[in-house]
């Protein structure tokens, strides 16, 4: 009697407890709608619809795993029912699962279950959720005409069988493909006819979710911030009233983005990296790769680009490109060769996507020119340009006029370029993005100097200093106060400064190239340019002159310049022991007072300096005394050496860095 007593309890236990998870889920209390949808589970397996309700609990209770096991369980459940449609439509939502986490093999596997078990069945919703799947990787595949069509037949098989979801999500990724081929009008209506479905509330929490953040990303993209906080405001509001906080975390990063964009770095770094953390608990692992790459833009500005790297690492290995910011790095580090290889690669990658070329193309057009290869860089600006034309955004136009200043300067038309460069400083200041006008400003100053309208010049580096400091975008601002130093000094004469000055000079360049021939010689040549502009770079110093073979560096304080000597040598011996072979290079160093003249020093100081590293040999660092004692540097053994043009001898030392 007991053990029938026991068996009734459970047998009427599991309704009710059912029905109030039921309400909780209708409520969207989460927590409460898991734990019962857990514990009536414990006393009787879920069925197939309640298991999807407990993932979607799961879900938005950062559970992500639980959600996957409630969703395969799910599947069992339905093909043991034989409902072999709605097995097959869980089949592909977990097909998206395990692409989402980052696990392929395991989602392709679930998408070909899926193909199999639709072969014989007659044409359902189910099969709008395999022409969507199929549709995105035709897109992958860079099969657009394909994945257009099956987005079609999507849109087409939601309407017909009254499934909103499926209407929504497949109207939301052919509004999107249709961007990145260029139909911006068409793809924006199409995601907004998706978007306003999720804002009437007729489709599912998740579904919800999700259109809102493709919306809010393609206005990012695209530019259209007014748009985009629009709907961001809006997704907030949403998330809010619904207890939902998954979506938060995507959406904060869109938020973060834009932020970013009007220049509150600080904000948007916090928020993002907020963002990350929450979205970890979801496996979410595309807006887990955005928040990282933003993180690295916003470092990158900022001249923290050791931090830039560690965050392009971690988007990269969630499988987004870390270009072109890396690119940008290798450029502002002085390898501007590594740099255009790297931005060159990364667009021919890139063949139908319109929408990434554009984010690519501006980096090429300023690499190439630091490269010296103005045809590369004409090219990109020329298709940059066309882009434009296609797509209604005012920041890609701002781009397009910015990159061809950016030539046209190069390229020697002064006038051509300052006309470009207003116009993109206007759209740009159209929608406040201060970064960008400050930029644009410092490449109209040079244009207006070409032009010899010294006043008009002056004031743009002002007004370009003044927002670039505030941002915190130290390479930037630093670069335009040393142009607003030299412009001062071609208006009032040389200046009395103090700096430590290099000179480095390649060992038996001659004979080496000789030896090498022109190619190789010119190959390696250009290797010791961008390894050692690098390292000059990141140890703040200025290259004056380049010799072809040989470089002459000024630095601020005698210590920068004694680490940089040091860090020279070890990378040209690591190279070596790496490769078998590294040119020898001597060093030396001198600290003095000196005349500066706009970009370029003069005086018995960097004469000095010069003699001083003619006394070196290959591999060697040598340093006079004083330089040494500034820089807090022990000096074992020194010896008085005369330099041919300096009357008094010179206390000079051997610079130990092997040891250092």
């Amino acid at each position: 009697m007991r053990a029938e007593e026991n068996l009734l309890s459970t047998e009427t236990a599991t309704p009710d407890l059912l029905s109030e998870a039921h309400r909780a889920l209708a409520d969207h209390a989460w927590p409460e709608a898991l734990r019962l949808l857990q514990e009536a589970d414990r006393e009787k397996p879920l069925s197939g619809p309640d298991l999807e309700k407990l993932a979607e609990a799961a879900f938005f209770n950062g559970q992500g795993n639980l959600v996957i096991e409630a969703k395969e369980r799910a599947f069992k459940a339905d093909l043991a029912a034989g409902d072999r449609a709605r097995a097959a439509a869980l089949a592909v939502d977990l097909c998206r699962e395990y692409l989402y986490t980052g696990r392929g093999s395991i989602g392709s596997a679930w998408l070909r279950r899926a193909e199999r078990l639709l072969e014989d069945e007659p044409e359902g919703y189910a099969h709008g959720y395999l022409a969507l799947a199929h549709a995105q990787r035709a897109l992958q595949a860079g099969e657009v005409d394909e994945a257009l069509e099956l987005g079609e037949k999507a849109v087409r098989l939601g309407s017909r069988y009254n499934d909103a979801d499926l209407e929504a999500h497949a109207l939301a990724s052919l509004g999107t493909t249709k961007i990145s081929t260029g139909s911006v009008r068409e793809g924006l209506e199409l995601l907004e006819e998706a978007t306003v479905a999720a804002a009437n509330g007729e489709l599912s929490p998740f579904t919800t979710g999700v259109t809102y953040c493709q919306m809010i990303s393609v206005c990012r993209d695209l530019s259209d911030y007014a748009r985009a906080g629009q709907w961001t405001e809006a997704t907030t509001r949403w998330c809010d009233e619904q207890s939902i906080s998954g979506f938060p975390g995507v959406c904060r990063v869109h938020r973060a983005e834009v932020v970013a964009v009007n220049g509150g770095w600080e904000q948007a770094e916090k928020e993002l990296e907020k963002a990350a953390a929450e979205l970890e608990a979801y496996n979410a692992t595309p807006p887990r790769a955005d928040a990282f790459f933003a993180l690295a833009h916003i470092r990158y500005r900022r001249g923290d680009y050791d931090r830039a790297e560690e965050a392009l690492r971690q988007a990269h290995a969630l499988g987004k490109s870390p270009q072109p910011i890396l690119a940008l790095i290798r450029l502002a580090q002085g390898q501007a060769r590594s740099a255009l290889s790297a931005i060159t690669a990364a667009l021919e990658e890139q063949t139908w996507d319109q929408w990434a070329r554009i984010r690519l193309l501006p980096a090429q057009v300023e690499i190439a020119i630091a490269a010296g290869e103005l045809d590369i860089a004409r090219s990109a600006a020329e298709e940059l340009e066309h882009l434009a034309a296609t797509y209604d955004a005012p920041a890609v136009q701002a781009e397009s006029d910015a990159a061809w200043g950016r030539l046209l300067l190069a390229e020697g038309d002064p006038l051509g370029a300052s006309r470009r460069l207003r116009q993109a400083i206007e759209k740009w200041g159209s929608f406040y993005a201060p970064y960008e006008v400050g930029v644009a400003r410092t490449l109209l100053a040079a244009a207006l100097r070409a032009l010899h309208d010294e006043d008009a010049a002056d004031l743009e580096l002002s007004a370009a200093y003044t927002e670039l400091e505030r941002l915190g975008a130290t390479p930037a601002a630093e670069a335009v106060r040393k142009e607003i130093e030299r412009a001062e000094d071609r208006r009032t004469g040389p200046t009395q400064t103090r700096k430590t000055f290099m000179f480095t000079d390649i060992v038996g360049s001659t004979n080496l190239a000789e030896l090498l021939g022109d190619k190789a010689w010119d190959q390696l040549l250009r290797w010791h340019d961008e390894a050692l502009r690098a390292e000059f770079a990141r140890h703040g110093g200025e290259v004056v002159n380049s010799t072809g073979d040989g470089f002459f560096v000024a630095f601020d304080t005698a210590r920068q310049a004694v680490d940089c000597a040091r860090a020279v040598q070890r990378l040209l011996e690591d190279h070596r022991r790496g490769t078998g072979f590294a040119p020898m290079v001597r060093i030396g160093l001198h600290a003095a007072e000196a005349n500066r003249h706009g970009a370029d020093y003069t005086g018995v100081g960097v004469h000095v300096a010069a003699r001083v590293a003619a006394l070196a040999g290959g591999g060697e660092i040598v340093a006079s005394v004083e330089t040494l004692t500034e820089a807090g540097s022990e000096v074992a053994e020194s010896r008085p050496a005369s330099l041919k043009g300096v009357k008094e001898p010179v206390e000079v030392a051997h610079v130990d860095w092997a040891g250092a």
